[in-house]
């Protein structure tokens, strides 16, 4: 990669720094309390949320009927994310001790912990658990993939890809048959040196 590159790649991991930073002063305008990785309240905020919580009568009289209706289908995506979390984490221990390569911690992308506010009922924390779990676990599947690609074949697409992983900057080039070949091993060494999330 070229110096140009560089830089801007150090500047967008700049300003995701500073934007968690904001996210940071942003939560703690709500009390947020952080231990390791628990979130608590005090009692009083708490107190203050359950204000906010929506009865079931309510509830349902504000949902639209089509939305009830396609819950059975979102839902019964829950078995194939499950086997989707299964098999990804059964490969990795496999293939990622044959290759090198350092293993994705789940809990790094897999977090559930909405269900824990207290101004959700219980159908709401119900989606929370869902949605928590189903997008950590696509989550964890792409750092899974991504690495297996930086190792087995780190070339980028001839064309743009909308939101690529993040090892996909230390790719060469498409069309680069000399980088491939000159740079291969140095690239495979980089994601066997990854830190284990």
């Amino acid at each position: 990669m070229n110096d140009s590159i560089n830089e801007i790649l150090e500047r967008i991991r700049q300003l995701e720094d500073r934007l968690e930073d904001e996210f940071e002063k942003s939560r703690a305008q709500y009390e947020v309390k952080l231990r390791g990785k628990i979130a608590w309240f005090a009692d009083e905020v708490v107190a203050r949320q359950r204000a906010f919580k929506i009865r079931y009568p309510q509830f349902f009289r504000r949902a639209r009927l089509l939305h009830i209706l396609v819950a059975p289908v979102i839902y019964s995506m829950i078995i194939p994310i499950v086997l989707l979390d299964l098999w990804v984490t059964l490969y990795q221990q496999i293939c990622f001790r044959a290759y090198g390569i350092p293993f994705v911690k789940r809990s790094t992308f897999i977090v559930v912990d909405r269900h824990h506010l207290a101004y959700l009922n219980a159908i709401e924390k119900i989606h929370c658990v869902y949605c928590g779990y189903g997008n950590g676990v696509f989550s964890y599947a792409r750092e899974v993939a991504g690495r297996t690609e930086q190792f087995w074949c780190p070339i980028k697409h001839a064309i743009r890809l909308r939101d690529p992983h993040h090892h996909y900057t230390k790719f060469v080039e498409y069309g680069d048959a000399e980088g491939y070949r000159g740079k291969l091993a140095e690239i495979r060494k980089d994601v066997q040196e990854c830190e284990s999330d």
